[in-house]
């Protein structure tokens, strides 16, 4: 008998420590819906940081350069029209152009875009002026070639 009463005092302190202990999980949901709302805006806010030059590039098994910085991009497009970011200018505005925006001067990196039915000559006239200027650090940009 002696036994049951023992029992019976440590339950009922038990049930009160219980009754007033704190929970100590994490409460995942939130965090989940700050992620998934995050990954939505992500998703539609990254076909928007390409450059807004229209331009069909040609395909390249060619692997991807590693950039830190932003690079300077100048493109080609079909017409044979030079754009040096977004802003159209003239061939011969090339070199003056990218002395002033370069921030590094001669090691800037340079992406050059063309598109697939660019001419050739004209898209070797850019290449041309950017490395008869002293920029060497050029990369041609392609898209992956499908396999």
């Amino acid at each position: 008998m002696g036994m049951a009463v023992g029992q019976s005092g440590g339950g009922r302190t038990r049930r009160r420590g219980r009754r007033h202990s704190l929970v100590s999980e994490i409460n995942v949901t939130p965090f989940v819906d700050v992620m998934l709302v995050l990954l939505i805006i992500f998703m539609v806010a990254a076909p928007l940081l390409t450059v807004g030059v229209p331009i069909d590039l040609p395909e390249s098994r060619a692997g991807a350069l590693n950039s830190e910085t932003t690079p300077i991009t100048v493109s080609v497009n079909a017409d044979g029209q030079v754009y040096l970011q977004e802003t159209e200018i003239a061939i011969d505005d090339i070199v003056p152009t990218l002395e002033a925006v370069a921030t590094t001067g001669y090691d800037e990196r340079i992406y050059v875009r063309a598109d697939g039915a660019a001419n050739y000559a004209m898209v070797m006239r850019v290449l041309g002026r950017i490395n008869g200027a002293g920029y060497r650090n050029v990369g041609l940009v392609t898209l992956p070639e499908d396999s």
